[in-house]
């Protein structure tokens, strides 16, 4: 995952990651043949999977608490991930280098970017603007214990803070036992 200079406040860590994000889709969409776009897109799934899984934990509860209208940019949010999720659920049991992957692969892309442009701007916006400096740089180490614990794979349902809390681990270690054995 992307690594952080101490210091750096949540947004920026969730904007850089937004950004390995559109290059991994790139990496996976250019790929010369069926492996290298494997290879790619596992590292964009479980990208996706461990950063949403983040969002939803630390970063949705403290907007719906700190910022004016905040419940119901997070639920435009989480309904955005949750569909982004089983589109990515969907795209995991297709072949890879087949015209099918690779269109399901561009609408989830399109799905995810701009879903990423949204919460850049509705919500991190607004999270600068509630939050001192120093909360935001707290937040940045809460959303990295997140994703050291948040599954690999995308799990559709599983959207709020309290079902990652919930069901989370146990996913988690199911998805990177997974991930081990090269079932990706």
């Amino acid at each position: 995952m992307t690594q952080i200079s101490t210091g750096q406040d949540v947004v920026n860590y969730l904007k850089a990651q937004h950004e390995t994000i559109r290059q991994l889709f790139i990496e996976t969409l250019d790929a010369s043949d069926a492996q290298t776009q494997e290879t790619a897109f596992n590292q964009l799934r479980a990208l996706l999977a461990v950063h949403e899984t983040a969002e939803e934990m630390m970063v949705h509860p403290r907007v719906r608490r700190k910022v004016d209208g905040g419940a119901a940019i997070v639920d435009e949010r989480l309904k955005e991930e949750h569909d982004a999720k089983v589109a990515l659920a969907e795209l995991e049991r297709l072949e890879f280098g087949t015209a099918e992957f690779s269109k399901a692969l561009i609408h989830l892309q399109q799905a995810v970017l701009a879903h990423a442009e949204k919460e850049e701007t509705e919500e991190f916006t607004r999270l600068e603007d509630q939050l001192d400096a120093k909360e935001l740089q707290k937040m940045t180490t809460a959303v990295q214990a997140a994703e050291a614990i948040a599954p690999t794979h995308p799990h559709p349902g599983v959207e709020s803070a309290v079902a990652n809390f919930a069901v989370g681990p146990f996913a988690s270690l199911l998805d990177r036992a997974r991930d081990a054995l090269g079932r990706n």
